[in-house]
């Protein structure tokens, strides 16, 4: 028998969408192989995670789960499969560069890397399919552009904003064991 202990968002009030790539393969511009995606909830869930999940009705997509003892075996410094699809773009600082964004599109960008500035009408926005090795830099002026390979560390990190999460799982499963702890989500768009 299964019993919902805490409402995620109450823990986590964040959108952290590199996370979520990583953890459940939703919105996964970084390009990780997935933890734990579209498993479907639980065939056991509290009658209170049931209802809850229905109320949402076709809102809800890519509902999953994961384990406290699967999360404990991850190895946190695993790199992505694949570069991610977002261009970095930082700013120079004293100490060196710092982090401004990750993009799908930038004409800013497009401009320095010599492709059109302009989306091309009615094609998803992106670079054209454009795929540059791990490490490949534009500079302008006081802009840094790279291509980069992130880790699930870098998404998830350890004192980051999943840390309550985990140390409720931590509490519970030191209580219940880790097999019978477990994290269910969904989405919504």
């Amino acid at each position: 028998m299964w019993s919902g202990a805490i409402d995620l968002e109450l823990l986590y009030p964040g959108r952290g969408y590199d996370a979520f790539g990583c953890l459940f393969g939703v919105r996964d511009y970084a390009g990780f192989a997935p933890l734990a995606a579209e498993r479907g909830l639980p065939a056991l869930v509290s009658d209170a995670v049931r209802t809850e999940f229905d109320a949402w009705g076709a809102t809800a997509h890519s509902p999953s789960w994961i384990g406290w003892d699967e999360l404990k075996a991850v190895d946190w410094t695993e790199p992505a499969v694949t570069t991610d699809r977002r261009i970095h773009e930082y700013t120079a600082v004293d100490s060196g560069w710092s982090l401004v964004s990750k993009a799908v599109w930038s004409p800013r960008f497009a401009a320095v890397a010599g492709l059109p500035v302009e989306p091309v009408a009615g094609a998803l926005v992106g670079y054209g399919g454009e795929e540059w090795p791990e490490g490949t830099e534009w500079r302008d002026g006081e802009r840094l552009y790279r291509v980069e390979r992130m880790r699930r560390r870098d998404v998830v990190p350890a004192e980051g904003e999943w840390k309550p999460v985990w140390s409720v799982m931590e509490a519970l499963a030191a209580v219940h064991g880790g097999e019978n702890v477990r994290l269910t989500v969904w989405f919504d768009n």
